[in-house]
């Protein structure tokens, strides 16, 4: 054995990796801690010391000579930024006389190619559609009466004369009468009234379907208006679809004006002043501008779900901020450093320029890390088969890419044309003591005991995530006074025949065969099923079935699983909400696997690349992936278990939306990853200068502390600014990373990592030889 530098002890021909001790073989690579809570002296860098001074301008590094760049010409920079958003803000709305991205969202249940989507893919083929129909409602009204029988006999006849309808069922048109099952099933189950169906052409898409659906409405209308006392409201799957779109963009808005406005007001606090909290808030707007246009484009390559627009715009919209503050703030470090206290109006352009070139070349390399990183975990989504992750992982690719864009360029250029502004107010660069350099020195005295606390909290928030429960809602993402929410909720009490089946079987086979199949359905719960049959075609069957409790039910999941089991002697397709949920889940426990190791061995890749050591990257991973756990028990506890539903103006459907958990878990990690590279960017920086480990964690997070905390604040508004909004799968998301940012932030970023360093010490630099090598070649170092 031989005692490596600070008293720790190695295996024989293991070495240590300190760069400290190659630069300066005299000194301790791990200081002692001091015991009055002060931080030790670094040598390197001394208290006094100025970023510029301690470490000089690179003028050969790429990001170097794009912040010379940046720095030349910054109002060209802004003028094409600025163009580009109005573009992109006219583009996404449609001024350009294009359709809007709202107009070409889509939404449904989340979908894989598994058996579900087969089913419906013969049922449209045939000429079915759960779109194609669209349902009256009409209340106060005596079915029978000879004034609405008229009424109702004149707007079909009406009705059937628009192009693009194919049939119109009502209980007056039904020639048995109204006590025949068919007319029946149009007929309220307590109470007066009746509903009328239109079906539409199964080919009528866009602004066709639109117009003939309004021409529908119109004759709707006018046969209530002909029924004294009567009430009506219409509805459809098409309309619940668009009800949702609709809440997307109202959401949308709410959050923005919710998140913006106060995170101005925090950057105000932080920096002090008007001038640089605006330039983050510039470069959102701008984020949120490129995160719209992106997904109009992508819009014309895949169908993209109403909600993705909210979850990628959200995730630009924090990114930005955070690039943005972490921007601003290393230029205000550079330029104070360069000015020594002299006043403002001395600044010279020389000064202004060289600052910029070492803010994009310094934060500049955080961001394009950080940037990384994020992207790495979005594209773990590109894994899965389900379209809705699919669109995400691309969409949030390019929203990152703007993101740091934003970074780099609009934003330094936006600090050089308001240098001299930025030093007038606002607090002083972090001292080399400070809060949180006591903060660390006391969680140094103690490592073990704030480790082993630490994980006990995380491991308590995250014990609810065991009993995980997923579902596929439909008009329960609608908030309960949504009027398509009511209408199918008012549709399945009234109408249950109309309400659609719980799970439903596509049978190759004739109406024969099909009764024959449906006579002995499998026994679930000690019931047998029972479902009625139908024709589709002369060789295609469909039977129905409705199940206790729901589409989404226990019963419905374990009615699926039976169906499947039990085949009949010619091919059949299980399908519904309960089917195509179990398609979903078996996708992405196929999948989940193959997604959590390329994130993981891509990031613990970059993350060498960064630090040098193997060390680092994996107790990084770990952490995270503790963290995560933590958030997404949260999220159970709440939505779930139905916990703060008043406070938080939802009500539990006692699940998390299919798409959650992969959101949460991709979506954070690549958020805690964001700051796990703000914090050892500095750490990193400061033991590649010979600053010991202990010396450079306590420092390190002095001088990022500031920024991880003001950027986790604004990042929780603006994920709890989007929770304000009304649609389900929203909230869920916006608690989650809001709820990831926070513990990370917090319990992780400002205790685990130091307590976890402080135990390891110099192991925490630690690589074999072989991979100490190839780093010093292709290493990214400040």
């Amino acid at each position: 054995m031989r005692t490596a530098s600070g008293g720790r002890e190695a295996p024989d021909g293991i070495p240590l990796p300190s760069r400290a001790d190659e630069a300066a073989p005299n000194r301790s690579s791990s200081a002692p801690v001091p015991t009055d809570g002060r931080l030790s002296p670094v040598t390197d860098a001394p208290d006094h010391a100025s970023p510029a001074a301690s470490h000089p301008d690179r003028s050969d590094s790429a990001l170097s000579h794009l912040g010379g760049l940046v720095g030349r010409h910054p109002k060209t920079v802004i003028v094409i930024w600025l163009l580009a958003v109005v573009a992109a803000f006219a583009g996404a709305t449609g001024a350009f006389g294009n359709q809007s991205l709202f107009d070409r969202l889509k939404s449904g249940d989340p979908s894989v190619a598994g058996e579900n989507l087969q089913g419906r893919d013969q049922l449209v083929a045939a000429g079915r559609s759960a779109t194609s129909t669209h349902l009256l409602q009409v209340t106060g009204a005596d079915a029978a009466a000879p004034a609405t029988v008229t009424a109702v006999r004149s707007a079909a006849e009406a009705i059937a004369r628009i192009p693009g309808v194919a049939s119109v069922e009502a209980p007056q048109l039904v020639p048995a009468g109204l006590d025949s099952p068919a007319a029946k099933a149009l007929l309220p189950t307590s109470g007066d009234g009746f509903a009328e169906v239109v079906t539409f052409d199964p080919a009528l898409e866009g602004e066709a379907r639109d117009r003939a659906q309004a021409e529908v409405d119109t004759q709707f209308d006018a046969l209530v208006a002909a029924i004294p006392g009567a009430h009506g409201t219409t509805g459809g799957l098409a309309d619940l679809i668009e009800a949702i779109t609709s809440q997307v963009e109202t959401d949308l808005r709410a959050g923005e004006g919710i998140a913006l406005p106060i995170s101005f007001l925090v950057m105000v606090l932080v920096f002090g002043g008007f001038v640089a909290a605006g330039m983050p808030i510039i470069g959102a707007i701008a984020s949120i501008a490129g995160a719209l246009a992106s997904l109009l484009g992508f819009s014309h390559l895949i169908d993209l779900d109403a909600t993705v627009v909210n979850v990628v715009t959200v995730l630009g919209l924090g990114l930005c901020i955070d690039y943005g503050l972490l921007t601003v703030s290393r230029f205000r470090e550079e330029l104070r450093s360069r000015v020594q206290g002299r006043p403002t109006a001395e600044i010279t352009r020389e000064e202004i320029l060289a600052s910029v070139a070492r803010t994009v070349d310094s934060a500049g390399r955080t961001v394009v890390f950080s940037g990384l990183t994020v992207a790495i975990s979005l594209g773990g989504l590109l894994v899965f088969e389900a379209s809705i992750l699919k669109a995400i992982g691309s969409a949030g690719l390019s929203v990152v890419l703007v993101a740091m864009l934003v970074a780099l360029t609009l934003v330094p250029a936006l600090c050089v044309v308001g240098a001299r502004r930025l030093l007038k107010r606002g607090t002083e660069q972090a001292p080399e003591e400070g809060v949180f350099s006591r903060l660390a020195t006391r969680v140094f005295r103690h490592p073990l005991l704030v480790i082993i606390a630490v994980l006990a909290i995380l491991g308590t928030l995250a014990a609810p995530a065991l009993g995980l429960r997923l579902t596929s809602s439909g008009r329960e993402l609608l908030p309960v006074s949504a009027p398509q929410r009511q209408f199918f909720e008012s549709l399945e009490r009234s109408y249950p025949q109309l309400s659609g089946p719980d799970v439903q079987v596509v049978a190759e086979a004739s109406l024969q065969e099909a009764q024959a199949y449906a006579a002995s359905l499998p026994v679930v719960d000690g019931q047998r099923l029972t479902g009625r049959v139908e024709s589709v075609t002369d060789t295609l069957s469909l039977v129905s079935i409705n199940i206790p409790g729901g589409a989404l039910d226990d019963a419905a999941r374990d009615a699926v699983t039976a169906l499947r089991a039990d085949r009949p002697a010619f091919p059949t397709k299980v399908i519904g909400q309960a089917s195509g949920l179990r398609d979903f889940t078996d996708s992405l426990r196929e999948r989940a696997p193959i997604a959590f190791a390329l994130v993981a061995l891509a990031t613990l890749v970059l993350l060498f690349l960064m630090t040098g050591s193997v060390v680092i990257p994996v107790k990084a991973l770990l952490m995270n992936v503790v963290s995560l756990g933590a958030s997404l028990g949260v999220v159970v506890w709440i939505f779930q278990q139905g916990h703060l539903q008043g406070l938080m103006g939802f009500d539990s459907v006692g699940a998390i939306e299919s798409t959650i958990p992969m959101l949460v878990l991709a979506f954070g990690f690549g958020l805690s990853m964001d700051y796990e590279v703000f914090l050892l960017s500095r750490i990193v920086e400061l033991h590649e200068r010979g600053v010991g480990n202990d010396e450079a964690v306590i420092a390190g997070l002095q001088r990022s502390g500031r920024i991880i905390t003001s950027a986790a604040i604004l990042v929780v508004i603006v994920f709890s600014g989007f929770v304000a909004g009304q649609l389900l799968v929203i909230k869920e998301t916006g608690v989650g990373l809001a709820v990831a940012v926070l513990l990370d932030a917090t319990l992780v970023r400002m205790l685990l990592v130091p307590a976890t360093m402080a135990l390891l010490g110099d192991w925490n630099w630690w690589a074999p030889k072989s991979l100490r090598r190839w780093h010093a070649r292709f290493g990214i170092t400040e």
